[in-house]
Formats: structure tokens, sequence, C-alpha cells
């Protein structure tokens, strides 16, 4: 801390001493502007309430509002704007009252338009009922109106800030941000609105930010990763290969993937966005599978749909891992994974839903008939060491049954 009060030591004492701005008297020192700034309103704030004539005040009054007037401003121009709104000094000029409180015409006359335009409808009002209206123009000029009437209407109906919308007409920035200032006040009020709202809630690609400026990427940053995306989007290149091949920053490819194009990461992990907000899916929880993985189970899926059988076989047919590939199938093909899983029967053991059904008939007519089993396996066209293995560990009870018929058949 002892340092940091060694370092300012020089610019406090011409910021106490002189009437040098802030900027001057940092460039003087060799310190950084901001810095000096942030020092002056955490250690010597009262120097900052003398410099803008504000003594003797509290210290936790605010310098800077986020909008309207400076303290500073209002207590130059109070007395002028007072003297502007008294018939006493009605015959008087706006220039005239300016130079008679000691303050320029031109910043007393902004002034009254950016905060008190009541002020000046007053006085014209006033001046046309005394009879001694001077018959100038007041307000935005005709050719000025006429030059920035396309600019108005572009940032009334877009998104666009006052320096996009500038260079696009071709108009000077701080005269547009002038002429809205002063002659479209509803339109500056509903653009501040809009922002604050922005504020409260999360960023949304393409609206409105806090800044005022839309939330999109850079221009330099979409065409920087243009090539990577293009691979990441149409390839089954992992994201280092990816990086490598286009010759940009891994980490940076990453942020403007997660930031900007969200939706390509989660069709990349088989996941879907469809009815509800991208930014409420946590990437961390969800399962990181390549397109390339996808591509690898393509053909066995397909087969299995075509003629459902066991998992193992149809990994072994396409050299798969069988578990890996069973695991692919309960997270990405549930519906198919159930049809060909496990099921309780009736007895409640658990068995084979493929093997239930493919079994279920040849169990019916065993348990209600006498025929054997090996006939059964032979008229069905089943494997009978099949049939019997499934029957004794499944079905025990449909083989009490026939038993219990053909015991009854032999008596009678």
């Amino acid at each position: 801390m002892a340092s940091i009060h060694q370092k300012y030591q020089e610019a406090i004492r011409l910021y106490a001493e002189t009437d040098l701005s802030a900027v001057q008297i940092a460039k003087a020192c060799n310190v950084e502007v901001a810095g000096f700034r942030a020092y002056l309103g955490r250690h010597h704030r009262d120097l900052l309430l003398k410099r803008y004539g504000m003594e003797g005040m509290e210290c936790s009054v605010k310098l800077r509002s986020k909008r309207g007037q400076r303290p500073d401003a209002h207590l130059k121009y109070k007395e002028a704007v007072e003297a502007c709104d008294n018939l006493s000094y009605i015959r008087l000029s706006i220039s005239e009252i300016a130079r008679m409180f000691g303050v320029t015409a031109t910043g007393l006359g902004n002034f009254l338009r950016l905060h008190y335009p009541d002020v000046l409808e007053r006085r014209e009002k006033a001046k046309l009922r005394l009879g001694i209206a001077d018959n100038t123009w007041r307000g935005a000029r005709r050719q000025c109106a006429e030059v920035y009437t396309q600019a108005v209407e572009m940032y009334k109906t877009t998104d666009m800030t006052i320096s996009e919308v500038a260079e696009f007409c071709g108009v000077s920035i701080g005269g547009l941000s002038q002429h809205l200032r002063f002659y479209h006040k509803e339109v500056i009020e509903k653009r501040f609105s809009e922002r604050e709202q922005a504020k409260k809630g999360k960023k949304k690609i393409g609206h409105i930010s806090g800044n005022g400026r839309k939330h999109v990427p850079d221009p330099e940053t979409v065409e920087r990763y243009r090539e990577a995306l293009e691979l990441y989007r149409n390839t089954n290149l992992i994201v280092k290969d990816i990086v490598q091949r286009a010759g940009v920053p891994l980490e940076g490819f990453r942020y403007y993937l997660r930031t900007w194009h969200r939706d390509l990461m989660l069709e990349r992990r088989g996941m879907s966005a469809a009815g509800k907000d991208r930014d409420d899916i946590d990437l961390s929880i969800t399962k990181r599978y390549l397109k390339s993985t996808s591509a690898k189970y393509a053909d066995a899926i397909d087969s299995l749909k075509a003629n459902p059988r066991q998992v193992a076989k149809v990994a072994a047919e396409f050299g798969l891992h069988p578990e890996t590939f069973r695991m692919y199938l309960k997270e990405h093909e549930p519906e198919l994974s159930k049809r060909l899983g496990m099921m309780k029967a009736a007895n409640g053991k658990t068995v084979s839903r493929q093997a239930a059904e493919k079994y279920a008939e040849a169990v019916r007519l065993y348990e209600t008939t006498g025929e054997e089993l090996k006939s059964i396996a032979r008229r069905l066209g089943l494997v009978y060491n099949s049939l019997g293995g499934y029957v004794r560990r499944n079905c025990p009870e449909a083989k009490q049954r026939h038993e219990a018929i053909v015991a009854k058949k032999k008596t009678d």
C-alpha cells in the first residue's frame, strides 16, 4: 500500500495545487489515467469534491450519475438556468445571459436543450405573449432534420448503435448523437430501457445487450474461426485435430464454440435443444461422443432394426465390443435397446425380450398339450437345445403343467 501512495504522490500534489486535468497530470507524472482516477476516488475524495465545487458535502455523494446532469455541471449552470426561466431576463438572449453568468453560450444552450427543454419552451411562449419575439427559428433546423431523417429512423427500428447507424448513413457520429439527445429524447429513453431490461436476464445471441450492442461475435472473430467451424460442422475430426489444421488456438476455439455455437456441440454429443434454452443445458453432464462414433455404429444399428437379434451376435458381425455397443444403444437408441433388452415374465423371472417373443408360441403349446418339446421345436423351426434350455431356466411351471397333462393321459 505504501508503494501505491508513493507512486501517486506527485500526481496528487499537482491535482491539489493546480487546475490541470487528471489526464494532463497522469501524462506529466507518467502514470495510468484510469489508475490515477481510481486512486483519487478511493483515497482523496475530498480533493475531487473541492475540484467540483462541492466542498463540505458528504463523501458518499455521486460525482457522476449513470445518466442526467453531473453535480458540478448543475452548480455551474444553476444560476444561468434560473435566469433563463425568470421574466426579469426575458428580453435578454441566451447568449447574453450566458455572458452575464460567466459561462459559454454554446454550453448553456446545450445544457438547456438536454436537461431543461421546458424552460426554452416557456421563454418562447412568454416572448410571443409579450410581443417581443425575434422571429428566430428555434429547435432542429430543417436542413439538419433532413440530413438525419434516415439515421433517426434506422436507430428507431433496428438494434444498431449510434456509431453503426452514423457510419452506415454517412453522417457525423457526434452530430447524430446530439441530434437524438436534443430532439428525439423518446428514442434515447426507449433504447435505454431496452438496455436496462437486457441487463436483468441472460444475454441472447442476436439480441441487444446491456451495452447497447447486439450480442454477436466480432466479424474478426468469425473470420478467424471460419475454417475451424466448417471442419467442426462437416467432418468427424476431433477438436485438437481441427485447430491444428486451421491454425487457431485450442482454448480460443473451444470458448468460441461454447459461446456462439453451443447447438453444434450439443449435436455432436447426440443431444437436442428443442423445446428448451440451449444455454440451460449443462455441457459438463453431457456424454462426449464423436461424430465418428455415430458413424461407427450406424451399420450395426440399421442391421439390428431390420433383423432383431442378440446384441452380442451383431457386435461380433461388425467387429464391435458387445458391452460398449450395448451402452451406446441404451443412450442413443433407447427404444431399440428396450425392445432388445430384458423384461420381467409373468412368473417374475427376468428374461430376454427377444427370447420371450421367439419362444412364446412353443411354451404355450408345451404347457397346454402333451406334445413332446422336440416335436414342437421341429414343427416351429426352432433349435431344440436352445428351446429346452429356455424352458428349463425360465418356465419350470410350464414343464410341470406338461407333465401333469401327460400323466393324466396315461391314467385315462
